[in-house]
């Protein structure tokens, strides 16, 4: 069954939990759609995992749209949603309208998710209000790591905790339909849960929320350039990409590979009036 805004809801009314991976192109997607995960996210992560950043900051609008596109043409099932770019959405209500929609016409994903709180919640207001359904993004938002100071915990001291609730009800009532926490305590990330009517995704934040989202790269142990304590591996896909590799170097060299199995056969007599 399609998963919708609307199931996602339905799941937080009972209690079921969401699952969601990321994942930037179709066979990826197919893939992971046919598990039955009920969200894959387009995450601007592509900028660490596929195009080799050291950040998401130099991620485009155009980047997201042609591995959105890719995404969306393998997943049938799933709630697809498509991170909005830095400085896609910041700068004014009508650029953030405006990329926000090329995303959903071009792609065809069902939802985009941006980061940020009380700021911009009038960019929440004018998508949600063209019909454009939008995931908010709390705790350590990649596109900020310069203003944080690195890729830190968020939300540890009374103020900062108190700002993290603040700004969570406030893209609720902006209209988000589910919030993204990430490295945030786990306590705070269940009191923000339980405090909200809308979903929350963690990653990072704890078991007590609603949903948990890994980039698919660091859950099958595709990307090592660094791996955050959040991240569970289950499974060493690149050992066995690494072996794989070594094996098909070897077979060439010992002319094994290709063996009669893997040739097209011609009669003997056609190639002997060749000569």
């Amino acid at each position: 069954m399609k998963n919708t805004v609307l199931s996602f809801q339905k799941a937080k009314t009972d209690g079921k939990k969401l699952t969601m991976l990321t994942a930037y192109d179709y066979s990826t997607a197919k893939l992971i759609d046919s598990t039955g995960v009920n969200s894959i996210l387009v995450g601007d992560s592509l900028g660490n995992v596929i195009l080799g950043y050291e950040d998401t900051i130099s991620v485009t609008i155009e980047d997201m749209i042609h591995h959105g596109k890719a995404v969306c043409r393998g997943a049938k099932n799933a709630l697809v949603i498509v991170d909005m770019p830095f400085m896609s959405y910041q700068i004014s209500v009508e650029q953030a309208l405006e990329n926000a929609g090329r995303l959903m016409k071009e792609t065809h994903c069902q939802a985009v998710k941006l980061e940020g709180g009380k700021n911009i919640c009038p960019q929440i207001k004018a998508m949600v209000a063209a019909g454009i359904p939008v995931c908010a993004h709390l705790g350590l938002t990649p596109q900020h790591i310069n203003a944080l100071g690195g890729f830190k915990v968020q939300g540890k001291t009374e103020m900062a905790a108190k700002q993290l609730l603040e700004d969570a009800k406030a893209v609720q009532d902006a209209g988000a339909f589910a919030l993204v926490l990430e490295a945030i305590p786990a306590k705070l990330a269940k009191l923000i849960t339980q405090t909200l009517d809308i979903p929350t995704i963690g990653i990072g934040a704890g078991n007590q929320t609603d949903g948990q989202v890994l980039v698919y790269a660091d859950l099958l142990g595709l990307f090592s350039d660094f791996t955050p304590k959040f991240v569970k591996r289950y499974a060493n896909i690149a050992t066995l990409i690494d072996q794989a590799v070594k094996n098909f170097i070897d077979d060439v060299d010992k002319q094994t590979f290709p063996g009669p199995e893997n040739q097209y056969q011609i009669d003997d007599s056609i190639i002997d009036k060749l000569y």
